[in-house]
C-alpha cells in the first residue's frame, strides 16, 4: 500500500453508504418537495433529535422496534440512550409531552434519517430516511382517508405517478379470535396458518374443541377476502363476524369509500388478515407501491400514541415515505446546467446568470484553456465573451 492508497478509509460498515452527487440532493429536493406538500395541507414540521433516553425511545409503540435499535450509554447522566430507528414514535412523545395542550387534531410532519440494527433480504439498508406526517387526537374514518391520500398527493408531487395501496386490518383477526373466544394455543397455530396462507393448515390449527366448521369456513373467508378492495369488502360482507370485528371491517369500508370518493382512479387493493410488520397498529392500516416495480414506498395506519404502559395515549394516525426506494421509483429531474466563469469574472456577475437557471462554477485558479478547464469541471456551458457557450 503507497501512502496515498487510502481506499480502506472509504470502506463503511454493511447497510451503511456514502450518499453522492447528484443523488445526494435528488433526495433533497425529494424532501421538501414532501414536506411542502404536507405544510398545504396544514401539517407543522419538528425536529426531534437523533437519540434519546431509551424508556423513552422504546415505549408505547416504540417496543415493537427495541431489537432493532442501537444503545449507548450517556457519559453526562449515565443513562442508556437509543439510536432512533423510526421517528413516528417521536413525534408522538413530542405530540403527548410538549404539545399536549395544543388543540387536536395535532397535525406534524417530519423528515431525517434513521439507523437500525440489521437490514432484511427485502431492505438490506440500516440507515435511511424517513419522511411523513402524524395526525394525532382523533379516531376516525375521515382521518385514515387522510393518511392514505395525502401519502400518494406527496408520492405524486415528488414524481411517482403509478400508483397502488395496499389497505390492512391487523386487528380483524384478533377480533374474530376473541368472539369466538379461542384458547391462546389455537389462536397462536391459526395466526401462523394465516400468515403462511394456508388453507389446510387453518383447519388443522381449529381442530377439536376450539373450532368447528363453521369456524374453519370463517377464516378461510377471512384469507380469500383479498385482492381488489371492492372484491374484498364483498367478501368480507358475507361473512357473520362478531360484533367487534364486524365494526373493524365496517370502518375499513368506510375508508375505502372516502378514498375512492376522493380519487377514482387510484388502484386500492386489500388484504383482510396480514399482520407481519403491522403488529404495533390498532387499527386501518395501508402500503403504498409504486405499480411498475411492486416496492413498498410508504407504510402507515393507525396507532396509538403515547405511553399506555403510563395511562398517556391518543388515537393517532400517520405515514412514513421511504426515500431510497422513492427515488428509486421516481425519474430523476433534469439537473440544472452548469455555467464555467473564468477567472477574472466579477462575483456579481453570477447573479444574472443563476437568475436564468444555470449554476455558476467560479474558476479559483488559473487555466490555460478555459474550455477544457470547463469540462474538467463538469460544466455543461462555458462564459466566453460574455456568452453561455455550450460545450
Amino acid at each position: 500500500m503507497t501512502a496515498n492508497d487510502n481506499n480502506h478509509r472509504g470502506l463503511l460498515p454493511a447497510g451503511l453508504a456514502d450518499l453522492l452527487p447528484p443523488d445526494a440532493a435528488r433526495e433533497a429536493r425529494a424532501v421538501d418537495a414532501a414536506i411542502e406538500r404536507f405544510a398545504a395541507f396544514g401539517y407543522e414540521r419538528v425536529k426531534p433529535p437523533l437519540v434519546e433516553f431509551e424508556e423513552s425511545l422504546l415505549g408505547g409503540p416504540g417496543a415493537a422496534l427495541a431489537s432493532q435499535t442501537f444503545r449507548l450509554m450517556d457519559p453526562v447522566s449515565q443513562r442508556m440512550m437509543g439510536v432512533r430507528p423510526d421517528m413516528t414514535v417521536q413525534v408522538a412523545r413530542i405530540a403527548v409531552t410538549r404539545l399536549k395542550h395544543e388543540p387536536r387534531p395535532l397535525r406534524l410532519s417530519y423528515g431525517g434519517n434513521v439507523i437500525r440494527v440489521r437490514g432484511n433480504a427485502l431492505k438490506p439498508e440500516r440507515q435511511f430516511a424517513q419522511v411523513g406526517t402524524e395526525l394525532i387526537g382523533v379516531d376516525s374514518a375521515e382521518a385514515d382517508a387522510e393518511a392514505v391520500l395525502l401519502s400518494v398527493d406527496a408520492l405524486r408531487a415528488i414524481g411517482v405517478a403509478a400508483l397502488t395501496v395496499d389497505l390492512n386490518l391487523p386487528t380483524l383477526v384478533a377480533a374474530v379470535v376473541a368472539g369466538l373466544k379461542l384458547a391462546p394455543e389455537p389462536a397462536a397455530r391459526l395466526r401462523h396458518a394465516l400468515d403462511r396462507k394456508d388453507e389446510a393448515a387453518i383447519a388443522k390449527a381449529l381442530a377439536g374443541k376450539e373450532g368447528d366448521r363453521k369456524a374453519t369456513d370463517l377464516f378461510v373467508g377471512l384469507l380469500r377476502a383479498a385482492g381488489p378492495a371492492a372484491t374484498a369488502l364483498a367478501q368480507l360482507k358475507k361473512l357473520k363476524l362478531p360484533a367487534a370485528a364486524a365494526a373493524e371491517a365496517g370502518r375499513l369500508a368506510e375508508v375505502v369509500a372516502l378514498i375512492s370518493a376522493a380519487d377514482e382512479e387510484l388502484p386500492l387493493t386489500l388484504d383482510a388478515v396480514d399482520y407481519r410488520g403491522l403488529e404495533y397498529q390498532t387499527g386501518v392500516s395501508f402500503a403504498v407501491f409504486a405499480l411498475a416495480g411492486r416496492q413498498e414506498l410508504a407504510r402507515g395506519g393507525r396507532y396509538s400514541a403515547g405511553y399506555p404502559e403510563d395511562g398517556v395515549s391518543e388515537p393517532a394516525t400517520g405515514f412514513t415515505l421511504y426515500m431510497d426506494a422513492v427515488l428509486a421509483a421516481s425519474e430523476p429531474t433534469p439537473q440544472r446546467p452548469r455555467l464555467f466563469l473564468p477567472g477574472g469574472t466579477p462575483w456579481s456577475a453570477a447573479a444574472n446568470w443563476q437568475a436564468r437557471g444555470y449554476a455558476v462554477v467560479r474558476a479559483v485558479a488559473p487555466a490555460a484553456d478555459n474550455r477544457r478547464e470547463a469540462k474538467r469541471l463538469a460544466c455543461t456551458h462555458a462564459l466566453i465573451e460574455g456568452d453561455a457557450v455550450p460545450l
